[in-house]
């Protein structure tokens, strides 16, 4: 029997994982993107999207070896973890690479521990320690020096190439990724194989940020002005026309604190203030103190009506720290702030506080829910 070709082994794995029951979830996802084998790639790379294998590395891979490294790049896709996790790439590429695969290197392992059908390639990043922990948070816990106990990851993540994707191409394929995932989930059903918890929490709806920060805004910050007949309008009185006067209740300011620990990029803040901006505009509160805090408040900028307009322009983050989302209430507090309001943009991955006085809206970009006021997902 001729000796299969490095292309024709990955395509059989394809062909295995979809017909098993605990794989076959990823069937659609294993379709998306471009396929190819490449003499140029030491290892497999995926830049979220389009997935290159080393022919030599391939070739020295068993059966198992090769399914679980197709599941592993295809798993990279599933969680969009080259998009969803730049920021940490920025910081330092080598720990968001391992951080990454360790969560997903756990799953493959959980699926078959027995590795009879399923095994990880040499190499692998393992570790019971960091078991229902998200990149982030296994991000955290690496040091710079970590690696050398528990494997440097067996495959190279095309960072910079999921950057390329234009804006239109990333909004298109997590489209293809959440309608490949839900499509396996009732292949899955019929075949009677299991379900990740985290796959489920990939799928869960999410209300669009946008819509739900102005409704917050709008409920706790709205225009107060009511009419009297007590006091005619002066303006109107010498045409003999008798109109009732405008008397305002004082609109509370508006207090937003964003998390510059590091886990906030550019684009989610700037995306994130642009939409404030625009809703102050409408609602003017009487000024806005936007905040900068990692444990403790770094900045303090106070924005009367007139220059909301300027808060791109003008502002400039501060931080860069750890994180403690306390620090914002405690400084609320102790500079006799009362706000009608606080939004807080933060990765969620910080101390609570265990009540709060005044409305709160947590503006989160990962999958934490803040156990006081009410959590939206940005992002």
């Amino acid at each position: 029997m001729a000796k299969l070709t490095a292309e024709q082994r990955i395509q059989r794995a394809h062909v295995w994982l979809m017909n098993e029951p605990r794989y076959c979830l990823y069937s659609g996802i294993f379709m998306l993107g471009k396929t190819s084998v490449d003499d140029a790639v030491p290892t497999a790379v995926t830049n979220g999207r389009d997935v290159m294998y080393g022919r030599k590395f391939v070739e020295g891979l068993t059966d198992q070896e090769i399914r679980a490294l197709v599941l592993h790049e295809n798993l990279h896709k599933a969680f969009r973890h080259l998009t969803t996790w730049k920021n940490l790439y920025k910081q330092n590429a080598r720990k968001a690479n391992m951080a990454c695969d360790y969560v997903i290197n756990l799953m493959i392992y959980d699926s078959d521990p027995s590795e009879r059908d399923v095994k990880l390639p040499e190499g692998r990043c393992l570790d019971e320690q960091y078991r229902s922990m998200s990149a982030k948070q296994v991000f955290d816990v690496l040091s710079d020096d970590d690696g050398d106990e528990g494997g440097n990851g067996f495959d190279e993540h095309d960072w910079d190439g999921a950057s390329e994707l234009s804006k239109e191409a990333q909004e298109t394929l997590s489209k293809e990724i959440d309608q490949a995932l839900r499509q396996g989930m009732i292949l899955a059903g019929k075949m009677k194989g299991d379900v990740d918890r985290s796959i489920t929490e990939l799928l869960t709806p999410k209300v669009d940020w946008r819509e739900a920060l102005r409704d917050f805004v709008t409920s706790f910050c709205q225009d107060k002005d009511v009419s009297t007949w007590r006091k005619p309008n002066r303006r109107w009185v010498d045409q003999n026309v008798y109109l009732p006067s405008l008397v305002g209740e004082s609109v509370g300011p508006l207090v937003v604190a964003v998390d510059t620990s590091g886990s906030i990029d550019g684009p989610v803040l700037n995306e994130f203030l642009t939409e404030v901006v625009s809703i102050c505009n409408t609602v003017v509160p009487g000024c806005i103190d936007l905040l900068y805090w990692d444990t403790q408040v770094a900045r303090h900028e106070k924005y009367e009506p007139d220059s909301f307009s300027s808060i791109m322009q003008s502002t400039k983050p501060r931080g860069g720290g750890g994180t403690n989302v306390c620090s914002v209430f405690e400084y609320v507090k102790g500079k006799g702030m009362k706000p009608e309001a606080v939004v807080v943009l933060t990765d969620g991955y910080t101390p609570w506080p265990e009540s709060v006085d005044v409305p709160v809206l947590f503006a989160i970009n990962t999958d934490k829910v803040a156990p006081v006021g009410k959590t939206v997902r940005v992002g």
